[in-house]
């Protein structure tokens, strides 16, 4: 098998069907490593809006709101106006470490 990088220097009408393939599969492989190396550092789950926090912790809207107003999760909650944005991760830590007696933990 030649070398990757002579094999993307040549014109591509000169390749032979295996030094087609080679290349292919030479560079699909270290795009896919490099894909999930990336994705375990920037994947981040969010949920949007009120209704997302119903939706994370299956609870009715009152619940929820009662949730935001109360500051439990205030440090997951990204807010500006109107529109509302939650890590995922981050508000469920924050409910599981929660110690307030207002909150019902199950």
């Amino acid at each position: 098998m030649e070398n990757i990088n002579s094999l993307k220097e040549k014109p591509l009408w000169q390749l032979t069907g295996k030094e087609f393939l080679d290349l292919i599969e030479g560079s699909s492989t270290k795009s896919n490593t490099e894909n999930s190396e990336n994705s375990k550092f920037t994947e981040k789950k969010y949920v949007y809006g009120i209704s997302g926090i119903q939706s994370l912790l299956n609870c009715s809207e009152s619940s929820a709101k009662r949730l935001k107003k109360s500051g439990t999760i205030d440090e997951a909650i990204i807010q500006n106006g109107r529109k509302i944005i939650i890590d995922v991760e981050k508000a469920l830590e924050l409910l599981k470490n929660n110690n307030k007696p207002g909150l019902k933990k199950r």
